[in-house]
């Protein structure tokens, strides 16, 4: 996995996560996404606005834009960053951990969010 696609992983996971995570991990995917948002608005390499719109579009539909996501953070830079690339590892395990413990627990329908876990494993 590449820094890009690993950023874009972590996004599509926070936006994934939704109400699910918690105050700790919905923080931590705000400033990853404030973050991204702040360093794409002001990228040297092109259209501002461009990564912006595409960072937007993914967080509503992240399997449509991730390839563009994956793109213009590469393009940009912006993926390099360790503070960027931490944030993104976080939320990458919360997701895991997420998915564990919906897979774990015995007795409970099977909808929703663990059906996605599912289909990630």
């Amino acid at each position: 996995m590449t820094e890009a696609e690993l950023v874009a992983a972590a996004l599509a996971a926070g936006a994934r996560l939704g109400g699910a995570r918690g105050a700790v991990v919905g923080e931590v995917y705000v400033a990853l996404r404030e973050t991204v948002r702040w360093r794409l608005a002001g990228d040297r390499t092109g259209d501002h606005g461009f990564g912006v719109r595409v960072l937007d579009a993914h967080e509503t539909d992240p399997e449509v834009w991730g390839s563009r996501l994956v793109g213009v953070l590469s393009g940009s830079g912006v993926a390099r960053d360790p503070e960027i690339q931490a944030a993104a590892r976080i939320l990458l395990g919360a997701e895991r951990r997420a998915c564990r413990l919906a897979l774990d627990t015995r007795g409970v329908r099977v909808g929703g969010d663990q059906e996605a876990c599912l289909r990630r494993t």
